[in-house]
């Protein structure tokens, strides 16, 4: 065009009339009152009444806006600056009407006469309804992938689920789990069966308005047949709902009846959650009258949100399982009873972690009124940490009773978990934990009130002392169970008063108190009963979560009554065995003893001596002890280790220990300083007087 030719006002007439047939977006003209001049929506249903009966009016006094204010903010600040506005979301609807919302994004220029003279707006609206309902779908499954699943709890993870979706999705979110699932065990397989029980696991509602529920949560319920909730669950497909008040199925539930309408649900979508052919539950999505029905594209959404959370479910279901068989195997592997009643009182704590630890503690009967205290835990979690720390817990069992010291325990222990960890190599890795762990033993005597401690890789014990002091047990620690070098075991030996309190505990008690010093302060007051302090213990703790179990054993000390115990310096000679018989004769009978196990007695000291006097050294001394079973020991300077010998027919001798074991309940030998000691136990019993 030449630069002398100019636009007539005809041509001008001739393209604004293009522009409003054929533009792609909405135009809309205003006047500077913001009445309509001229407009031309992309969306029919806007403008569904004769245009004639919509120009000349305020825009707000034809349309329902979502912000009314805010639009009339940015009309003005156009009409007055002259600077355009670019892009804001505006939510329209026809005046009144019930109708759906339709989202625009609008650009707002002035419009001026070539005299500068302001005469109005122009308004670009360009119909983005369906891309920001794709968007804001986008996020929210987003957001499903993103927080849901975060613990490995069937609960929880359907909580996180109906937050996610409410109010983005639905106004009202229900997921219910199959009950079974909820407890770890295996998911049914579809059809579901109508008998089959869930639980009503979470429900969220937007606005956070109190409303009537057809079921609390936590409620378990068969499904009534012919509604869509159970139907979803027979043939695993979604269902979109349209509720109203002629509804035929709701009388099949009338309880969920009257919360859909005391809510005014009128759009409700059924999600099967299901994984491999598999029926984990049902999530059911509802709008009430301040939305708009469902689509197609919610539902959509909804089953792409009920697959990943089923997988997540059922992660949580198998962890939930394997959790319960780990504390099912680490329950039966704690004690039943304590050791010996008479000199040792214990109590015990246990805190599980959420993962399933491999914590335990327990407390065994040694020769010569002993008793073994062990806490200990092992690396890894769940089955494979508990079944570990059953087999180190045997080979503690099976190493105690060849009378070791705590010291050369340990180490044939870490031998032990060196020996399974060569066996697991053969395992696939995903099979094959590390094999590590820590562990305090130590044995209480009761005769001369001595505590015998020694350390692998394990936090030391607190004592408490009877007159309310308290300290934490220097003592020099080994490396964990299972290295492979580090320093020897070391043992330390304490003097413990009669009523002293003796505290193990795992690494994580430390972890979770309020202040280092919490078992101390608590143990200020030893003569308090033990499970009082193990439950002030728990009281003060932090509700954080921790790694590994927490476990803390208290034990609290006591002296052998002196009539329990009987001892005599023997002489180094055959006689000696006479007058070992003597002396054990007249000690059982002031004991009250049976006659029976007087006479069995009376044999096994008779055999034990002979055989100190024929193969041992001096010094010679014969000890009994009545406790939980009747102990008789024989002690010689030799630490030579005798052999039981199963004597052939013609042999006059060599018979010795073998009558010694066929008539005791149990029978060793225990190494010292000074020697060694032969016992033997049989089970008590005494005569009525």
């Amino acid at each position: 065009m030449a630069q002398d030719e100019t636009i007539s006002p005809a041509e001008d007439a001739a393209v604004l009339e293009a522009l409003f047939d054929h533009s792609p977006t909405g135009l809309l003209i205003l006047d500077p009152e913001l009445r309509i001049l001229r407009i031309n929506l992309t969306r029919p249903a806007l403008h569904n009444v004769d245009l004639a009966q919509i120009v000349g009016r305020h825009i707000t006094d034809v349309y329902d806006l979502s912000a009314p204010g805010e639009v009339q903010e940015m009309l003005d600040g156009v009409l007055e600056s002259g600077a355009p506005a670019q892009g804001h979301l505006v939510r329209v609807r026809p005046k009144g009407a019930p109708g759906p919302e339709y989202l625009f994004s609008v650009s707002v220029s002035r419009l001026e006469s070539p005299r500068g003279r302001v005469w109005g707006l122009l308004a670009e609206m360009l119909d983005v309804t369906e891309r920001e309902k794709v968007s804001a779908r986008v996020h929210v499954y987003g957001a499903v992938r993103q927080y849901v699943g975060q613990t490995l709890n069937v609960v929880t993870t359907c909580e996180e689920l109906v937050r996610e979706l409410v109010p983005g999705v639905a106004d009202i979110a229900v997921v219910e789990v199959v009950d079974a699932v909820v407890r770890g065990e295996n998911p049914p397989p579809s059809p579901l069966q109508r008998e089959v029980p869930l639980r009503r696991a979470a429900v969220c509602r937007s606005g956070g308005e109190e409303q009537i529920q057809a079921h609390p949560v936590g409620d378990v319920r068969a499904l009534p047949f012919t509604t869509p909730y159970a139907q979803t669950l027979a043939d695993l497909e979604p269902r979109l709902v349209a509720l109203g008040p002629d509804t035929p199925w709701l009388a099949a539930d009338p309880r969920r009846a009257e919360a859909i309408r005391a809510a005014g649900a009128h759009s409700l979508i059924t999600v099967p959650l299901t994984l491999r052919g598999t029926v984990l539950g049902l999530l059911s999505l509802y709008r009430t009258r301040h939305t708009d029905g469902f689509e197609t594209g919610d539902v959509t959404l909804a089953v792409a949100a009920a697959a990943h959370t089923a997988l997540c479910i059922d992660n949580a279901r198998r962890f939930t399982r394997e959790h319960t068989i780990a504390l099912t195997i680490q329950r039966h592997a704690l004690p039943l009873r304590p050791a010996t009643p008479t000199t040792v009182e214990t109590a015990h704590m246990h805190v599980p972690s959420e993962t399933g630890g491999g914590g335990g503690f327990d407390t065994f009967a040694l020769s010569g009124a002993r008793t073994a205290l062990m806490v200990g835990e092992v690396a890894g979690q769940g089955i494979h940490a508990a079944t570990t720390l059953g087999q180190i817990r045997t080979a503690i069992h099976s190493l105690a009773s060849l009378d070791l010291e705590p010291d050369e325990l340990l180490a044939r222990l870490n031998d032990t978990a060196l020996s399974l960890a060569e066996e697991r190599v053969v395992l696939p890795p995903a099979d094959r934990p590390p094999l590590a762990g820590s562990c305090v033993y130590a044995v209480y005597d009761p005769l001369p009130q001595t505590c015998t401690i020694a350390l692998a890789g394990h936090p030391p014990p607190v004592v408490a002392h009877p007159d309310g002091t308290t300290e934490i047990l220097q003592a020099p620690s080994g490396p964990p169970l299972g290295s492979a070098e580090g320093p020897p075991f070391a043992t330390t030996t304490l003097s413990v008063a009669d009523g002293s309190v003796l505290a193990f505990y795992t690494a994580s008690l430390p972890q979770i108190s309020p202040s280092p010093d919490t078992l101390q302060r608590v143990l200020r007051h030893p003569e308090r009963p033990l499970q009082d302090l193990c439950d002030d213990v728990l009281y003060r703790l932090r509700n954080d979560p921790c790694h590994g179990d927490v476990f803390l054993l208290l034990a609290r000390t006591h002296a052998l009554p002196d009539d329990q115990v009987a001892a005599w310096h023997l002489e180094y000679a055959p006689r000696a065995v006479g007058t070992a018989r003597t002396h054990a004769r007249h000690q059982l009978a002031h004991w009250g003893v049976d006659e029976e196990t007087a006479y069995t007695t009376e044999t096994i000291v008779s055999e034990l001596v002979t055989n100190a006097v024929r193969y041992g050294t001096p010094p010679l001394r014969l000890q009994l002890i009545k406790d939980r079973t009747l102990t008789c020991e024989v002690h010689d300077g030799n630490p030579l280790a005798p052999r039981l010998h199963h004597a052939k027919t013609i042999d006059e001798g060599g018979r010795g220990l073998f009558i010694v074991a066929q008539l005791a309940q149990n029978w060793g030998v225990r190494y010292g300083l000074d020697g060694k000691a032969v016992w033997a136990e049989q089970p008590l019993s005494t005569t009525r007087r």
